[in-house]
Parts: structure tokens; C-alpha cells; sequence
């Protein structure tokens, strides 16, 4: 399979394909790729149609959006507590820039 590049128009196509049979797995194999990298493109909505494909059936719509919406908030407290740490730590030192 290899370090082969995907440019965009493949990627939303292999989504299709996946979409369409139902399953990364075939998708993937037939078109020779690894299947956790389909599965990551169908989660990304640049490549599904701006959807969050979740790879679980039987999930309602609803339970779809949650779980996307949960997923949001998690990377969000995520990005947060970056933000806190490097606020603490440029505000322990002098930061203006003088050099001394």
C-alpha cells in the first residue's frame, strides 16, 4: 500500500465508494488503501459532504449529531487548556521582548 498521495477529488470519491457499499473495508480494498485512512476521510466533512459518516450502524440521526457535538467539546477543552498553560507560562516570566 505504501506512502501514496490522495489528492482531493479521490478522496471525496473513496468516500462515496465507501459510502455506496457500505463498508470501508471493501472500499478500501478495492481501491488498494489502508482502511483507517478511509475511515478518517469519511469522518472529515471536507471529503463526505460536509457530514460526520459515522462508521457504527444503527446510530440515529440524532446520536450522529451527539456524538460529533461531543467530540467538538472534547477538542475544544483540549484547546483550551493549551491556551491556559501557555498563558501561565508567559505570564511568569518577562515577555516584552527586551532580551535581558
Amino acid at each position: 500500500m505504501g506512502n501514496r498521495m490522495f489528492d482531493e477529488h479521490f478522496k471525496k470519491m473513496a468516500v462515496e465508494l465507501s459510502t455506496a457499499k457500505g463498508s470501508v473495508k471493501a472500499a478500501a480494498e478495492e481501491l488498494e488503501m489502508d482502511p483507517s485512512l478511509l475511515s478518517k476521510w469519511r469522518n472529515d466533512p471536507r471529503y463526505n459532504g460536509g457530514h460526520i459518516v459515522i462508521d457504527k450502524p444503527g446510530l440515529s440521526e440524532e446520536e450522529q449529531k451527539i456524538r460529533r457535538l461531543e467530540k467538538e467539546l472534547k477538542e475544544a477543552r483540549i484547546e483550551r487548556d493549551i491556551l491556559k498553560k501557555a498563558v501561565s507560562i508567559f505570564s511568569k516570566g518577562d515577555w516584552n521582548g527586551s532580551g535581558s
